[in-house]
């Protein structure tokens, strides 16, 4: 029997740590509660064996074991080396990311006594509790209290110490860092089933003399065959028009007429109305669709790892082609993953992959609650859902024979990470395929350079779908150039009058509007006029939006007039004067979302008027309900962030309006062209995918730019060839590898020293053929009241590269600069 076990835990640390093995032998690829630095730690175990540590090193025990067997099959355990090689991250770190159950695993504190608290207590008791403090009398009767309450040195949790002496969270957390008590952190396993009660009725009891509550209660469940749960029943009209206590079903469970049963809660799996219209599955497929099958098709048959994109303009049935391939993979005994970028996007689509595959579907995204998360995966791992829909993480899922993964919207940037492991979805998939022998789709109408530059040197095969179902032609797009606009009218409005004047009409005409308005907020920056102060975070280098209060809406969840900083959640009353020269001559600049509904509901009156960004979509039911008003007619017109231009097929949308998008043309970033291309291109594509053509408006400040230039004439192949010949001269992806180096402090002072160390060593160090850019301070120089200065690294080779980046790990180490203030973002897609 081996003796040690190594286990991957989740700390910035690039290490295993090894444990000796406590009576029970867990296999590789099973969870382990173990003993680290205090706490109680779950970590992954990745080696068993029988090399004994040098002597003098003790080696703690395994805590408990939580699983019988491997929950990470093989393919996944060398797709997370794979990970923490690939992007330089720790492997606990990459397999916590993995194994999203943390619904089974419960994190809590305990609190013992310290020496220095006994002091304190026995020194209060000898003086007669007459120590000096600046608390209250109150608090400091309850820090003895408590002190009185741990003498024995058992710990105890919070909850116990709240109940038996009123201590509160501040009140504990102020007594470890005076020292007097020591806090631990735990992990327990915990059973993550949703359960529901079930109030069944008792066959043939005898049915004694009842009051007018008791028999309400017996009808409802009678009437609903007997059965009925618990908070259906407590929430039925007749039990709320008798206004019936809850304590009746109790003496009706006491006197044996009812039983209360414990039942695995429903998943709602969610989705959107069809209202008539067929859903992808159920569409024949065209030549070009049934083409772009053939060769997917051709590809699983023949086995292996294969990579395909699919280059698809918009509206040209993507989608129906991944319905087909995926029953294709179901019928040969196998299984499929469709990966898609946004929560937003799974509404719809779960919708109709339920309506195709029934009861097979899992779901897997952030949305949903813990316990829902561990219950699909379980759920995946038992082969008993064959399809799985979901976002980024969802490429980890636990599938039974994958055959096919399937990446829609692959050039969208919601698919890499922005916390460590810093992978990229998208990448993690064609590797995950490779592992596994299978097939890797990735699909876009407009395909990042990065895929599109592997099609061409003959790493992807490439399957091109050029127009759209049912012949529909693309939808002309027009320039309305501002600064004529400007000339003009003699003011700056947000909408121009061509765009006003064309929404009117398609609203008298009975059809639909959508208007992208990329910022949220009413306004994104508030001005001084007489100094010229932007009022910033207080945590982050960032201007602050403004956001209007939303009338008629929960409060709590839709706060009222306020600045918010939407990086890190901060939230600040506005101030009447300037906090630097006290004028008060402030000046809203900038229109966000919340402001172009308001503006539109003013030109518009008789307008049906919707709002889609994230203050108005929190959640899945929340897009839900959106999508579901905008598909039957009830919104007709729909103003919001780049959220509306993902994926949605609304027939009945025939004039997309773009206001504002060429801005990020000026953001410090070498992919602003491209993803201006992608947002033009995407948002026009929601424009006349039913019987009527479409039509888009794009308002811009920079007509002659190639991007808005290529966007409007849907000339992908030529912005690709101006963009790579741009990306070739200046040494950027896909012509290069590239990496953005991280340097944090919690002082500036900190981050500068850190970062000038890892300048030297840059400057000292013979890199072969590798461009290195800074230190400088990054585009946010603090975040979250974090400064930040960066590097970036730009390699012929990734294996050059690689190397580079553990050889700055090293020599970080050795001048005693923590891994935690170091990030290291391999293939970075954003430089902020």
């Amino acid at each position: 029997m081996p003796d040690f076990c190594d286990v991957a835990l989740p700390v910035p640390l690039d290490r295993t740590f090894t444990y000796a093995v406590n009576g029970v032998v867990p296999s590789v690829g099973a969870r382990v509660l173990v003993p680290f630095s205090g706490q109680r730690l779950m970590g992954v175990v990745v080696r068993i064996h029988d090399d004994r540590p040098p002597d003098g090193i003790e080696i703690k025990p395994v805590q408990q074991v939580l699983d019988d067997a491997p929950l990470l099959p093989d393919e996944l355990m060398r797709l997370a080396a794979w990970i923490a090689q690939y992007y330089v991250a720790p492997l606990g770190e990459v397999l916590r990311s993995m194994m999203p159950l943390t619904a089974e695993v419960r994190r809590q504190f305990v609190y013992r006594i310290a020496e220095a608290g006994r002091r304190v207590l026995y020194d209060g008791a000898a003086k007669g509790s007459s120590r000096r403090s600046r608390l209250p009398a109150e608090d400091q009767n309850r820090e003895y209290a408590v002190l009185n309450y741990l003498e024995g040195g058992t710990a105890a949790k919070a909850s116990a110490l709240r109940s038996a002496t009123q201590a509160n969270k501040a009140l504990l957390d102020a007594m470890v860092r005076k020292k007097w008590l020591t806090r631990e952190a735990l992990a327990e396993e915990r059973d993550a089933r949703r359960t529901e009660r079930i109030a069944v009725l008792v066959p043939d009891a005898r049915i004694p003399k009842l009051n007018n509550n008791q028999t309400a209660i017996l009808a409802e469940l009678a009437a609903a065959g007997g059965r009925m749960r618990v908070t259906a029943l407590s929430q039925s009209a007749a039990l709320r028009e008798l206004s019936v206590p809850a304590s009746t079903l109790a003496t009706l469970v006491k006197r044996s007429l009812v039983v209360i049963e414990e039942a695995p809660e429903d998943f709602h799996l969610g989705g959107l109305p069809a209202n008539g219209r067929k859903h992808a599955h159920e569409h024949a497929l065209n030549e070009a669709q049934m083409e772009a099958l053939s060769s997917i098709a051709a590809a699983m048959s023949q086995g292996g790892f294969k990579p395909i994109l699919l280059y698809g303009v918009t509206g040209s049935g993507k989608t129906a082609v991944y319905f087909a391939a995926m029953q294709r993979t179901l019928d040969a005994g196998k299984s499929a993953l469709l990966l898609v970028p946004e929560i937003g996007l799974t509404p719809a689509m779960a919708g109709q992959m339920f309506a195709a595959f029934g009861t097979q579907v899992a779901l897997l995204h952030s949305g949903l609650t813990p316990d829902e998360r561990a219950e699909q995966w379980h759920r995946i791992r038992r082969g008993e859902a064959r399809i799985v829909v979901g976002t980024r993480s969802a490429v980890f899922a636990p599938m039974v024979d994958l055959g096919l993964i399937l990446v829609d919207e692959e050039h969208d940037s919601s698919y890499k990470q922005e916390e460590t492991p810093r992978y990229h979805g998208r990448d993690v998939a064609v590797m995950r395929a490779k592992f596994n022998s299978a097939v890797v789709v990735l699909g876009s109408a407009t395909p990042s350079l990065e895929s599109w530059a592997n099609s061409e040197r003959g790493r992807y095969t490439r399957i091109e779908m050029l127009t759209r179902v049912m012949s529909r032609p693309l939808p002309t797009v027009e320039l309305v150039d501002m600064r004529t606009e400007f000339r003009e009218t003699g003011k700056e409005d947000i909408f121009s009058r061509q765009l006003v004047a064309e929404t009117q009409a398609t609203l008298d005409r009975g059809e639909q509007v959508i208007i992208l308005l990329n910022r949220r907020g009413y306004s994104f920056t508030v001005l001084c006029r007489s100094c010229g102060e932007r009022i910033e975070c207080e945590n982050c280098a960032i201007a602050m939006t403004y956001h209007k209060p939303v009338m008629g809406t929960d409060l709590h969840a839709h706060p009222g007039d306020r600045l918010e900083c939407h990086y890190c959640g901060f939230r600040r009353s506005i101030p009447k004067t300037c906090p630097k020269c006290r004028s008060e001559h402030l000046y809203y600049l900038g229109a966000g979302s919340q402001q172009g509904e308001e503006r539109l509901q003013q030109l518009f009156p008789n307008a049906r008027i919707g709002r889609m960004d994230r203050d108005t979509v929190r959640g899945r039911g929340d897009m839900e309900r959106l999508l579901t008003r905008l598909h039957s007619g009830e919104i007709n017109l729909l103003v919001g962030t780049q959220m509306i231009a993902k994926g949605h097929d609304i027939h009945g949308i025939t004039l997309v309006g773009v206001v504002g998008a060429d801005s990020a043309l000026g953001l410090p970033d070498f992919r602003a062209a491209e993803r201006v291309f992608q947002l033009l291109t995407q948002v026009s594509g929601r424009a006349g995918r039913g019987d009527l053509p479409g039509r888009v408006l794009v308002q811009t400040y920079h007509p002659e730019h190639y991007a808005i230039q290529c966007a409007a004439a849907h000339d992908y192949l030529g912005f690709v060839a101006k963009e790579l010949q741009y990306r070739r001269w200046m040494h950027y992806p896909p012509a290069t590898v590239l990496a953005n180096v991280i340097v944090q402090g919690q002082t500036l002072e900190q981050a500068a020293a850190w970062a000038n160390s890892l300048g030297s060593w840059f400057a000292a160090t013979r890199l072969d053929k590798i461009r290195v850019l800074g230190p400088a301070a990054a585009p946010i120089a603090r975040l979250k009241r974090i400064y930040r200065f960066h590097f970036v690294l730009k390699a012929e080779r990734r294996d050059t590269l690689g190397r580079t980046l553990r050889a700055l790990l090293a020599y970080a180490e050795a001048q005693a600069i923590p891994r935690r203030n170091l990030i290291l973002d391999v293939d970075a897609v954003h430089l902020m």
